[in-house]
């Protein structure tokens, strides 16, 4: 399925005979379509890069979707939000727009599918996940694809339908009618088992006799949709059960296991010439205003340092990171640190402790450029133990602490949010209970940008949550003020993002 920019492994090949018949099976795929339903597996070579990339931004729009879905957003909201995000990550034009790009853009989406389901066919609850995600992805292109393409897709298909005689029309043409709501009968009837349907059914939008369940022509894309999804279940179980027989390069099986287990986390790479969303260079003491903008798990370790001037080695670690991610440089970081510390004596402090700084700054020991942590590294590495501070806070805190914690330190008053909260914990829903809090906390600002078109979508790194706030609470300056200088230097409004695959968490 991919290929190795170094010399390729010959066992490869082989193992590509075995599933794949042979050379006979390597034919070029085609795309006559814009709609998939994923039938035939790819054969053809992709680089390692390309395998990784294309599984990450199919992952983001998943993502996004099982998060409109938990947070009840109306199918309007739905398609506000996925437009644009599918046409930044997932991109796919009709035929009629007879675009040079068509196979590349098609291929992409192919290929993206097959490698996150050998992702998420690793256990029955991320199987259904990714089948409810990837149904209301094609749903969304199916209602929006051009009509005589899709037409001639559903032709392609070849589906068992049974069309409903004139005669048995005529004669259930009362209860046809009384189950449709209208005032007159469609042109054609479909007669399937009411299982395909379940929609329709629970929305008594057809008639149901027999078993069967008549599907007025003007439905017939819940059908199409139910065909997708279980003809894609049925795969996902084929597929389950060919992992164990996984036979590819050993570079790929951690690439599947942390696709399965991370959503899409942003990564932010600030440079030495870092400046702050103002436009200005960012300094020490400039944190303690911007600590308003911190999500709940900077906020913790931003107020357990000022209160007790002394963080244990992962809360440091933790917050030096974020607070890099932020603009401050590795001069000013020292200098923070340093004030930070009052009750200890400067020369202790740069014995045992300046150095750690400038070594998560890349100027000490290995020099590797360490990033900002990702929500699902937070949630999955070291957790915080007795007088510790790191961590999150919707994980590692009881509720009773949660609460507090968001009631005195972040301003939720409102007892229908802490509720909301309380039901995101216990669901393990913990990214879902920071996103609640952040809308909450920005309700005028959100409203605002509802206003004029905008769209929220799920934040899913500390350091997004404290860019984006500061965005909200400082409009004037978007699109204005730098952040992250030098090469990385991105404008204010921009999301360039990069994925750590190496962190664990929840898939979306």
């Amino acid at each position: 399925m991919y290929r190795q920019d170094q010399q390729k492994k010959p066992r490869l090949a082989d193992a590509r005979k075995r599933h794949f018949g042979g050379a006979a099976a390597f034919k070029p795929i085609e795309y006559p379509f814009r709609l998939n339903f994923y039938t035939t597996p790819p054969t053809a070579e992709v680089t390692l890069e390309e395998f990784e990339q294309w599984a990450i931004d199919r992952l983001r729009v998943l993502a996004e979707i099982e998060s409109c879905l938990y947070r009840n957003k109306t199918p309007d909201e739905l398609k506000a939000t996925l437009n644009p995000l599918l046409k930044k990550y997932l991109h796919i034009e009709s035929n009629s727009a007879h675009s040079t790009q068509l196979f590349e853009q098609r291929q992409k989406d192919h290929y993206s599918h097959f490698i996150l389901r050998l992702a998420f066919a690793r256990s029955e609850e991320l199987r259904k996940r990714f089948s409810k995600a990837e149904t209301i992805l094609f749903k969304h292109r199916f209602d929006s694809d051009d009509g005589l393409e899709r037409s001639e897709f559903i032709t392609s298909l070849g589906l068992d339908w049974e069309l409903v005689s004139p005669d048995e029309r005529n004669q259930l043409a009362k209860p046809l009618l009384a189950a449709a709501g209208g005032k007159k009968l469609d042109e054609a009837y479909f007669k399937v088992d009411w299982e395909r349907v379940t929609d329709l059914v629970q929305s008594r939008q057809v008639l149901l006799k027999g078993g069967k369940a008549y599907v007025p022509s003007s439905q017939y894309s819940s059908l199409v949709v139910a065909e997708f999804t279980s003809r894609l279940d049925k795969a996902l179980e084929l597929t389950a059960r060919a992992l164990p027989r996984l036979d590819e390069d050993d570079r790929l099986i951690p690439i599947l296991n942390h696709l399965s287990h991370g959503f899409a986390a942003p990564e932010y790479n600030p440079s030495s010439d870092t400046t702050i969303l103002s436009g200005a260079p960012i300094t020490a003491g400039a944190i303690d205003g911007l600590s308003q903008h911190f999500p709940a798990c900077m906020l913790h370790l931003h107020r357990t340092l000022r209160s007790t001037k002394h963080l244990k080695h992962f809360g440091r670690l933790q917050y030096t990171l974020f607070l890099k991610g932020v603009g401050l440089s590795v001069e000013e970081a020292l200098n923070f640190w340093r004030g930070a510390f009052s009750n200890m004596p400067a020369d202790k402090f740069n014995k045992e402790y300046a150095y750690n700084v400038r070594h998560a700054y890349g100027m000490e020991g290995g020099r590797k450029n360490y990033r900002a942590k990702s929500c699902q590294q937070i949630l999955l590495e070291h957790p915080p133990g007795t007088g510790e501070a790191h961590g999150c806070p919707y994980r590692h805190f009881s509720i009773d602490n949660l609460t507090v914690l968001l009631q005195k330190q972040m301003g939720v008053t409102d007892q229908a949010v802490l509720r909301g909260v309380k039901q995101d914990t216990e669901a393990t829903k913990y990214h879902m209970a920071c996103n609640r809090v952040f809308e909450y906390a920005h309700a005028a600002e959100l409203k605002r940008e509802k206003e004029k078109g905008q769209t929220f979508t799920t934040l899913t790194h500390p350091n997004e949550y404290m860019v984006r706030s500061w965005e909200l609470k400082n409009p004037e300056a978007v699109g204005v003020a730098a952040v992250g200088g030098g090469a990385g230097t991105r404008r204010a409004g921009d999301k360039p993002v990069e994925v750590d695959m190496m962190g664990g968490g929840e898939m979306m």
